[in-house]
């Protein structure tokens, strides 16, 4: 993981991800446009770093979007409820990879 700021997680994404390299930029300019501080921004970096964490490892990717697409498509709310979840801890485990991870 690269450091935990907008510019190394951009370059990370252009480097390894380039595919969410529009839809990172799309983003940024929504939120600094709209920025009054720096909470905005944090916010973005955070929800990227995820999305940047899991689309560097296409299998875990994979998974984690068919463990939602099955509970979208779920009539059982329970294997639904349960299926989010994992899919859940798998989104907030990648969230706290450090840089160097």
């Amino acid at each position: 993981m690269p450091e935990r700021t907008p510019k190394a997680l951009r370059r990370a994404i252009a480097q390894h991800t380039p595919e969410l390299l529009p839809d990172f930029d799309r983003h940024w300019k929504r939120i600094v446009g709209d920025a009054y501080g720096v909470g905005p921004v944090a916010a973005l970096v955070a929800f990227w770093w995820g999305e940047y964490a899991m689309a560097r490892d296409p299998e875990l990717d994979a998974h984690v979007h068919d463990l939602e697409l099955r509970a979208a498509e779920s009539t059982d709310g329970a294997e639904a409820r349960a299926l989010l979840e994992e899919a859940s801890k798998i989104r907030h485990r990648v969230q706290k990879l450090e840089p160097g991870e």
